[in-house]
């Protein structure tokens, strides 16, 4: 019996400058659609130089993927540069709000002692819920959810990670 060896996927984070301007965003969708390639994450906000913005997305695939999406990106007149950020190399975080339930002061006092370990902030505190704001790397944030799960999470709303490579990288 012949075994094929399994290709090895991962997450790519691709930082892409582009043009600000409507209908970028729908292009660049559907060349992931067309190509049934799934973005797990994106997020999109202005630049550091005017008109341009930069769009972060979370890719999971191989190699090839990588490859065939960065080429794809290139070939759209909209992008203007297009960088697969080394996960050594780069800074990823993610902003998190997170409303729990609170039935008496001793949740409270608890979580207020989560929120306080892991350095995020409350930002809002109703009769029977906290609102409870996190930035971090998305296994932090991951783990805090965990913590808080107990409680009652009422909701959730996540940005997604984006990135930028570190020093001159």
């Amino acid at each position: 019996m012949t075994r094929f060896p399994k290709t090895q996927t991962q997450l790519h984070v691709i930082s892409t400058l582009v043009e600000d301007k409507p209908g970028v965003l729908q292009k660049v969708a559907s060349l992931f659609t067309r190509r049934g390639y799934n973005i797990e994450s994106i997020t999109v906000g202005k630049s550091e130089v005017d008109n341009l913005a930069r769009m972060v997305f979370i890719v999971n695939g191989d190699q090839k993927v990588l490859e065939q999406v960065t080429k794809q990106l290139n070939k759209l007149v909209d992008v203007i540069k297009v960088k697969d950020l080394d996960p050594n190399h780069s800074i990823k975080r993610e902003l998190c709000l997170v409303k729990v339930n609170t039935t008496d002061l001793e949740s409270k006092s608890q979580i207020m002692q989560y929120v306080h370990i892991f350095r995020a902030r409350i930002v809002d505190v109703c009769e029977d819920n906290l609102t409870v704001e996190i930035t971090g790397n998305p296994s932090k944030i991951d783990s805090l959810i965990e913590l808080l799960e107990p409680f009652g999470i009422k909701k959730i709303a996540r940005t997604g990670p984006t990135a930028i490579s570190r020093g001159n990288y």
